[in-house]
Parts: C-alpha cells; structure tokens; sequence
C-alpha cells in the first residue's frame, strides 16, 4: 500500500522513510521485444529466444533500461501524492544494474525516500527504487529517482 500525501510539502522531513514493496510484474519476451523495437536495440540477447539458449544468460534477458523506465510504473505504486499542479521527472542518480532479468522473472520493487527539499518553487524529491527479482539473492537495479512537484 502507496504512503500518501495530500501535498508534496508533506514530503519534507520524511528521509529515511520506507515506502514498502510494489506489486509483481512479469517481464516476457513481447515486453522485451517491444521495447527492442521502441528503442531499436536489438542485440541477440534479448530477442533472439534461440540463440540466448546457448549464451551467457541461457535465456533472453530484458534490457537495463526496459527495467530502470519500470519506475514510472512501480513509483505511483509506493507514492500517492496530490495538492500539486504539475509534476517532473528530473532524472536518476546512483542507477545500477546489478543482476540480468531472465525472461520469466518477475520484477517488484522496494522504495525508501532518500531526500526532500524546496528547490526553485518547488518540492524536489529522491526516491531509492531497489527493484528486486522474484527469487533472486540481487536485485536487478538500484535507482535514486529524482522527481519535482509544483504547487497548484
């Protein structure tokens, strides 16, 4: 269940709070194959089935940025924020990739917020997304969101 704010200023003094853990979502190969076509990086290892059979994975794994562009899906899920007119995205700080997402795996994530501050009219937040595969000892990536929201 998603922290909720009724105003982003709610935010300020809430580093280190823990936001808890999203639902699973499974990564399969039309998810894979799609964003290989969104992003024209076909490389054999994440659309050739076959080939990745034999490779270094033993089976296609998704690509880094397919699982990092997941905060867009995994931060409503943790954040639930409203009183503001406008929100941005302003980047990722700290983004690793620390384990291949196989094909087949499922993928959630852990958020914890890192900082808030005022920055030019605005609430400015930073997020740590650890988002985790089902399963497995190391999560596939970790990410400081960064994100501003604008009063109304």
């Amino acid at each position: 269940m998603a922290m909720t704010f009724t105003s982003p200023r709610q935010l300020l003094g809430k580093e280190g709070a823990k936001l808890g853990v999203t639902d699973w979502i499974r990564i399969d190969q039309q998810r894979v194959d799609g964003f290989a076509e969104v992003t024209e990086d076909r490389q054999w290892i994440h659309v050739d089935v076959e080939r990745s059979k034999s490779g270094p994975f033993g089976a296609t794994i998704a690509h880094g940025y397919l699982t990092a562009s997941l905060a867009a899906h995994f931060l409503p899920q943790l954040l639930h924020l409203s009183g503001f007119s406008m929100g941005v995205n302003v980047g990722v700080d700290k983004l690793r990739f620390l384990a291949p997402v196989k094909v087949g795996s499922r993928l959630r994530a852990a958020g914890e917020v890192v900082s808030v501050e005022e920055i030019k009219g605005a609430i400015q937040s930073v997020v740590r997304l650890t988002v985790e595969i089902e399963g497995e000892d190391k999560p596939a990536c970790v990410m400081d969101t960064i994100s501003r929201y604008y009063p109304e």
